[in-house]
């Protein structure tokens, strides 16, 4: 296809790493960025994320062949009011990066013009421990699914446009109803938090009267609990554009946990396997990337590309540390990116890692 002009309105985590596989895919592109943060715009221009930045979102829009809004939800959906009245390209193509998609879907369909625009909703189901355009990462979207909900603004002509302007990002595409989405990522994403965060404010409560629960609360209670750390911001957007499929996983769940303080209560031996065996057998059958649940106080993360031998080659450089837990996080690389965690016994092995990837690597590594 021929050279395009690229609108990424957010330089962030998802807007930055965009554009890097953007540019990975189609170098002759030009890619703009729009961002309301002086830090981030002169991030992105003196890292190569972008090749000019504006903090005037209308001023790079009529420019643009395709935009991108990576922004929170709330925003989105504002600047698609703002796009509905600005002289576009003919037949730009809009799409965003929001992790909820009727609401949105909705308002472009309300406001856009079919005879001027296509627009398809997005989500790139991928993320990190880290935020801003100082983290943008080209290798982010690998291997992760990236989700097209259509809309009447759009057909299989403008999702396959979008699909080759984004092979850059060596995704896995995939498209599903607005609807559709919202009841899935409800069960699979949306509640968890809200579970995470539930388990959190419990235990810190308890915790007030019985001490030793901040102490022995590891393992497994650290791996259900770790998205609880996710920016409150976001997730309250979320919850709000997806209210009733969230407040229907929420009666349902309730409904569980009567069942199973029932079989408690009455002693029934049988049902509790049973229900203990059933959550054990569903894990395996949805082929949930396993991983085991050792406690460590000394974790490294680092984000390696999708490539042969990467992982041999950094265990390579960590000969004579002691390991306690190796894992990568998560097969579908939601909520954060398909990070290789290491975890060691000692501070002193976390700090030689650390420096010793560093310096023998151009992978990121963070500790936390």
């Amino acid at each position: 296809m021929a050279a395009k002009t690229i609108y990424i309105a957010g330089l962030g985590l998802i807007g930055g790493s965009l554009a890097l596989g953007i540019k990975r895919g189609h170098p002759d592109y030009r890619v703009l960025g729009y961002n309301r943060s002086d830090k981030s715009r002169e991030i992105a221009l003196e890292r190569g994320i972008v090749d000019e930045a504006t903090s005037d979102f209308a001023a790079f829009a009529p420019l643009a062949d395709v935009i991108i809004l990576c922004v929170p939800i709330k925003q989105t959906m504002e600047l698609i009011e703002v796009l509905a009245g600005l002289d576009l390209k003919q037949n730009v193509i809009i799409t965003d990066a929001g992790s909820t998609k009727l609401d949105i879907v909705r308002m472009a369909e309300i406001h856009l013009s079919p005879e001027k625009v296509q627009f398809v909703g997005s989500h790139p189901m991928a993320g990190s421990h880290k935020s801003g355009a100082i983290a943008a990462d080209v290798n982010l979207f690998e291997n992760a699914y990236y989700i097209f909900t259509p809309t009447a603004l759009s057909d299989s002509g403008t999702i396959a446009e979008l699909k080759d302007i984004l092979s850059g990002l060596h995704a896995r595409f995939i498209e599903i109803d607005a609807e559709e989405h919202d009841r899935v990522t409800s069960q699979i994403s949306h509640f968890p938090h809200i579970l995470a965060s539930s388990l959190m404010e419990q235990a810190a409560h308890y915790a007030d009267d019985h001490e030793m629960t901040r102490h022995f609360a590891a393992g497994g209670f650290r791996d259900m609990t770790r998205i609880a750390e996710s920016e409150p911001g976001m997730w309250t957007s979320i919850l709000l554009t997806n209210r009733q499929s969230v407040l229907e996983r929420i009666s349902d769940f309730k409904d569980r946990l009567d069942q199973v303080a029932a079989y408690i209560e009455q002693g029934d031996e049988l049902a509790i396997w049973d229900y203990f065996n059933f959550g054990r057998q569903a894990r395996k059958d949805m082929e949930i990337h396993k991983r085991g649940g050792v406690d460590s106080f000394y974790e490294l993360f680092v984000d390696v590309p999708d490539e042969e031998d990467v992982i041999l080659h950094i265990l390579e450089l960590l000969r004579g540390t002691s390991l306690v837990n190796i894992r990568i996080n998560e097969e579908n690389r939601e909520d954060i990116t398909g990070i290789l965690q290491i975890s060691f016994k000692t501070a002193k092995d976390l700090d030689y890692a650390y420096n010793k990837i560093s310096k023998e690597t151009d992978y990121p590594v963070f500790t936390k």
